[in-house]
């Protein structure tokens, strides 16, 4: 195919959110104001690449504060602790930073509030997710997990007048409404959580791949396989026309063979995801004939979330230090 017919339509908004952007940057702060070692529960982000940097900076990722020395200062996830995991870190006497994104921990507060109204709590998330097992742990007791539209048939609950949805944030709008309307069918009584669960940025990542989708013979999503953002990126990409779509963490990871025959080539990333790995992935697409690009903006972030307490300037004399 001829460079004039080769394009790629460049997805606007992309990569990192907010809540990435303050998880990582608490990670490198408290390495500047600690320094190195600074252990971290599990990856900090769901990014093969923000993992592996962090690493040789000096972060320590592990998956249990068990496996961190007493004393130690650690980073919780972005993606949330249950209170058993805080309560672990205060018998080790662990210095703690929590990069649980705000969106998150809004959930986490929903899960509180349904369960002191004694209401049954359906999860709608991925079993195993760090996120879904964090909200899970804030109220055992009242909450069911629900993957899938398929699993409505099996729920049972106490009081049907009594049932409340909530969800993980990183999920595809459009299966999560599929799954609620099957829970609605069974509950009708069924109440929606105050506010939205699914995070702004998934939405706004997931639009902007549909408006684009269709005109595009491949779709490149940069993201990693962990990453339940990326994933769906990927799913809502095929389900809203693309030709064919992918999920890299690189350039160096595309397959020749997907490129025979394609003129647009739509370009996207996770919430996770370093600009630097799109970049690469344009450079790339750029050597082999795609350099006209055009970028397809769908909205505009502007939120942004201050860092952690534990790494803000202290407003006295003292110094702060990190604390539980």
């Amino acid at each position: 195919m001829s460079g004039a017919n080769k394009r790629v339509l460049l997805a606007k908004p992309r990569g990192y959110c907010a809540g990435v952007d303050r998880a990582v940057e608490a990670v490198e702060q408290a390495l500047e104001q600690y320094g190195p070692p600074v252990y971290v529960r599990k990856q900090i982000v769901h990014n093969v690449h923000v993992v592996e940097t962090l690493t040789e900076r000096g972060a320590i990722f592990v998956d249990d504060a068990d496996e961190v020395p007493e004393g130690a200062l650690v980073v919780f996830s972005a993606h949330g602790v249950s209170p058993a995991v805080r309560d672990q870190a205060r018998e080790r006497q662990l210095r703690t930073i929590d990069a649980t994104c705000p969106l998150v921990t809004k959930v986490h507060q929903e899960a509180k509030r349904f369960a002191r109204e004694d209401f049954d709590i359906l999860l709608v998330g991925h079993h195993g997710h760090e996120e879904v097992e964090g909200t899970s742990g804030e109220a055992p007791a009242n909450i069911q997990l629900v993957e899938t539209a398929a699993d409505v048939a099996g729920v049972t609950v106490r009081d049907p007048e009594r049932v409340v949805w909530l969800s993980q944030t990183t999920l595809s709008v459009d299966e999560t409404m599929d799954t609620v309307r099957a829970l609605r069918e069974r509950f009708p009584s069924l109440q929606n959580p105050p506010s939205d669960d699914i995070c702004y940025a998934t939405q706004n990542r997931q639009v902007a791949v549909k408006a684009m989708a269709a005109q595009c013979d491949l779709m490149l999503v940069v993201g990693s396989r962990n990453s339940s953002n990326s994933v769906r990126l990927v799913e809502v990409a095929l389900q809203a026309g693309a030709g064919a779509a992918y999920l890299i963490d690189y350039a160096r990871e595309i397959d020749e063979r997907w490129l025979e025959g394609v003129g647009t080539i739509g370009l996207t990333s996770g919430a996770s995801v370093p600009e630097v790995l799109v970049r690469g992935v344009l450079d790339h697409l750029a050597e082999r004939g795609w350099a006209s690009v055009d970028e397809v903006t769908t909205a505009e972030e502007t939120l942004t979330f201050s860092l952690p307490r534990e790494l803000r300037p202290a407003r006295g004399p003292q110094q702060s230090s990190a604390a539980g």
